[in-house]
């Protein structure tokens, strides 16, 4: 696969802010995919022609009611003190913490990384929260987060 080094990565600054900074070891497998890469597992797994959730035709999965099975709130838990993601997820998400994970902001803005690593920083995969969907290589559960604080919880079809 294609990345970009993330210290040129746009939004590097989400993993190295001083009030959350992610550790060498976990920065290491933080791996923002190029734009060409990213293009293709988006129009792979998410959507073939819209580019980003804002966009999404009724056709595109994520759209489809029948795929979430329930949405809670995440924002309470990024507020918090607490780093652990909320409950409701770590009960629908029971990945081992090697599975690799695509976290999904857009069409040209994919980073791939470990379950293990995004589960110990979400909060700031999350600094973006315009709609980002996280899924899993070869799962078919998916995590659709919302700026409103809320993150559906449901299926690919």
């Amino acid at each position: 696969m294609s990345y970009i080094a993330l210290d040129n990565y746009q939004r590097k600054w989400i993993f190295t802010h001083q009030s959350m900074p992610v550790p060498q070891e976990d920065l290491a497998q933080i791996k923002p995919m190029e734009p060409a890469r990213a293009a293709q597992l988006w129009k792979e797994q998410i959507s073939p022609q819209s580019p980003d959730s804002e966009r999404f035709s009724s056709s595109d999965w994520p759209e489809k009611p029948s795929n979430w099975r329930q949405s809670v709130s995440w924002m309470d838990e990024w507020e918090s003190d607490h780093d652990s993601l909320p409950e409701a997820i770590l009960t629908a998400i029971d990945w081992q913490d090697d599975v690799t994970i695509y976290f999904c902001y857009e069409k040209y803005n994919i980073i791939e990384t470990k379950w293990s690593v995004f589960k110990k920083h979400w909060k700031n995969f999350l600094f973006y929260d315009d709609g980002p969907i996280l899924i899993g290589r070869r799962r078919s559960e998916a995590l659709w987060f919302d700026s409103k604080g809320q993150v559906k919880i449901g299926h690919r079809s």
